[in-house]
């Protein structure tokens, strides 16, 4: 075996290794994995949840997700969130949240991970969040601060 023949093996098995890592990373389930870590750390109950991914889109070590999510036991109560997620010490990490302008049942993604509905009302509806916030006597829609609301008594 010559050098040129050695040199074109260690070649072809770099590019394998490369071509096999890059796979690596375009993975629905570490995505998922990802985005259960995010849940768990903003509180949410991730143990009586349904959580699975509806599509990925990969941008080299960036991916935005469609995530179904429904508490358990109710699989026709169902909403759909987007993350954007960056690859970070080989485990991908949500980096943010998806303006999906959209709440409630059966908001599942369409084909390919896009939703349909992103961006606005179901066609042919109206938005239900259209005509501005409600207004409160004392804030003019602002949330009351803590000093304002009544003291809470422990429940008999």
């Amino acid at each position: 075996m010559g050098i040129i023949e050695v040199v074109r093996i260690a070649a072809l098995l770099l590019i394998l290794a490369l071509a096999g890592c890059n796979r690596g990373q375009q993975n629905n389930d570490a995505v998922r994995q990802g985005v259960i870590e995010y849940l768990q750390k903003v509180g949410m109950n991730v143990n009586a949840m349904d959580i699975s991914i509806s599509g990925v889109k990969y941008d080299g070590n960036k991916a935005d997700a469609s995530v179904a999510m429904s508490v358990k036991g109710t699989p026709g109560t169902q909403m759909t969130m987007g993350y954007h997620l960056e690859q970070k010490d080989n485990k991908w990490v949500v980096i943010g949240k998806q303006d999906t302008s959209q709440h409630g049942a059966g908001a599942a993604a369409g084909a390919g991970g896009e939703n349909p509905h992103a961006g606005g009302a179901m066609p042919g509806g109206e938005n239900p969040h259209a005509g501005g916030a409600m207004g409160s006597p004392a804030g003019g829609g602002k949330m009351p601060s803590p000093e304002d609301l009544p003291p809470a008594g422990k429940k008999k």
